[in-house]
């Protein structure tokens, strides 16, 4: 039988679900009518900075939110594919915690549409890392599922380890913005024998979501520390306070 022809046969047991509801659809790792129109994504204009929309059109130029204007962010830019809220929180969370990997392929090609202004051809894609305790419990990061499939989608350098958790924080939920940003700030550091994989190099940080972006700060700060020349960011989705 031919690749084809089996792919076919294998299509007729198993016919493509939506990856949120489990509806027979058209096509692998896609979503149904009604969850594609309930699933949160960003579009239009948003933060240059953060990626959370904000109201208006897109001129072309460089807007902040509230947030981004009050405090000064290490990236240069940053962008996310979906609110995290509803749909968009369900797909976060699926993945984090309910080991469904199946959701990294469909959100790799969100990202990878989301982080169109962010790439440089000569960039290096790096996850967020994850603890090594956390990951024995977790058995996966899946920052890092993320970002390798984007840097694969967009045809860019990964490196899974450019950064290294040296030791373990506490949950970030429910701490707020200063005690966040004291909990993780000193956690993530750059390897010890991969600062050549980011020296004078531009640097795309991917994690799963973004809150208040202590987390991806302490990375950013790592990976100036590594040598990187820029750091821009990716996330699947965005924590917005008016979501």
């Amino acid at each position: 039988m031919s690749t084809r022809a089996f792919q076919t046969a294998l299509r007729l047991v198993y016919p493509p679900r939506c990856t949120l509801c489990g509806e027979q659809v058209d096509s692998d790792f896609g979503l149904c009518g009604p969850c594609w129109r309930e699933t949160p994504f960003i579009s239009g204009l948003c933060c240059d900075a953060c990626g959370v929309p904000l109201p208006g059109d897109d001129r072309g130029e460089p807007e902040y939110c509230d947030d981004c204007m009050r405090m000064a962010r290490p990236w240069q830019k940053g962008r996310s594919s979906l609110l995290y809220k509803d749909q968009g929180r369900r797909l976060v969370l699926s993945l984090k915690y309910s080991d469904r990997q199946d959701i990294v392929r469909p959100a790799a090609l969100w990202m990878a549409r989301a982080a169109v202004p962010l790439i440089d051809r000569r960039m290096v894609v790096a996850p967020v890392p994850l603890h090594w305790t956390r990951m024995l419990k977790r058995r996966f990061n899946q920052a890092a599922l993320l970002a390798e499939a984007v840097a694969r989608e967009l045809g860019l350098d990964y490196c899974p380890d450019l950064l290294i958790r040296r030791h373990r924080t506490r949950s970030l939920g429910g701490l707020g913005f200063d005690a966040r940003h004291a909990t993780v700030g000193q956690a993530i550091v750059p390897h010890p024998r991969r600062g050549h994989r980011m020296a004078a190099r531009k640097v795309l940080i991917v994690d799963d979501v973004m809150t208040s972006g202590a987390t991806l700060s302490a990375a950013t700060q790592a990976c100036f520390s590594g040598g990187a020349a820029s750091v821009n960011v990716l996330t699947l989705a965005r924590a917005a306070k008016d979501a």
